[in-house]
């Protein structure tokens, strides 16, 4: 697969290293603190595994509309990516090199693209219009796919009093207005809604590349 954009963890390092220059040296030491927390915590033991049914909730469209993740997917199989919020600067960088790299050749595959997270619908219309996303984005008040998946977290109460010092307010933003956060989370879902494939990734910094949905799309679908 051939990328148009550079790896996800690669624009992530260069990220790291303004945020390193502009954040008091308080705030950096909490969130790498809780970085660090949850590298050594890995992935949640109860985290859902292919073969299992892809949960779903009653979740809302960019104008609030009700909706459901079974209506996005229709009867395609589907790439379902779970990420934080608009707010949060590695989600885009994921999104966006998601639409660069990833769009075309989910096309070509008869695969869709579904991202959902926590936040208001207008927090999701900020991220699909700021990152100039075509593939569907969708709200999902009170994390009932991250509940169903088992991938379900919250902050502490240091990184909450951290992101208060920078103006940030995660409930504020989330539909349901608590704190709560999905891992970002890459699920393929094949057209029967049956989990094929999960990436899960508890620090929030690191992201799936595309070629590993690529990859995960072109050994496991038929």
């Amino acid at each position: 697969m051939t990328t148009s954009t550079q790896p996800i963890a690669e624009q992530v390092a260069a990220l790291n290293a303004v945020v390193a220059e502009r954040l008091p040296a308080d705030v950096l030491a909490d969130f790498g603190e809780e970085q660090a927390a949850l590298d050594a915590a890995g992935v949640p033991s109860g985290a859902a595994r292919p073969g299992a049914a892809m949960p779903d909730g009653d979740l809302l469209d960019l104008h609030g509309a009700p909706t459901t993740l079974a209506a996005a997917r229709g009867d395609a199989p589907s790439v379902v990516v779970l990420y934080r919020g608009a707010w949060c600067p590695f989600c885009n960088i994921a999104l966006r090199t998601y639409q660069a790299d990833l769009v075309p050749a989910l096309a070509d595959r008869g695969v869709r693209l579904i991202a959902v997270s926590p936040q208001r619908p207008d927090g999701s219309l900020t991220a699909q219009q700021s990152n100039e996303l075509t593939f569907t984005v969708l709200s999902d008040p009170g994390n009932q796919l991250a509940g169903g998946l088992g991938v379900l977290t919250r902050g502490t109460d240091a990184v909450r009093e951290a992101q208060a010092r920078i103006g940030l307010d995660v409930a504020a933003g989330n539909a349901d207005g608590t704190p709560e956060l999905p891992m970002p989370t890459t699920v393929l879902v094949d057209a029967d809604g049956t989990i094929r494939w999960i990436d899960v990734h508890p620090n929030y910094t690191t992201r799936t590349e595309p070629q590993r949905i690529i990859h995960a799309i072109d050994s496991l679908l038929d």
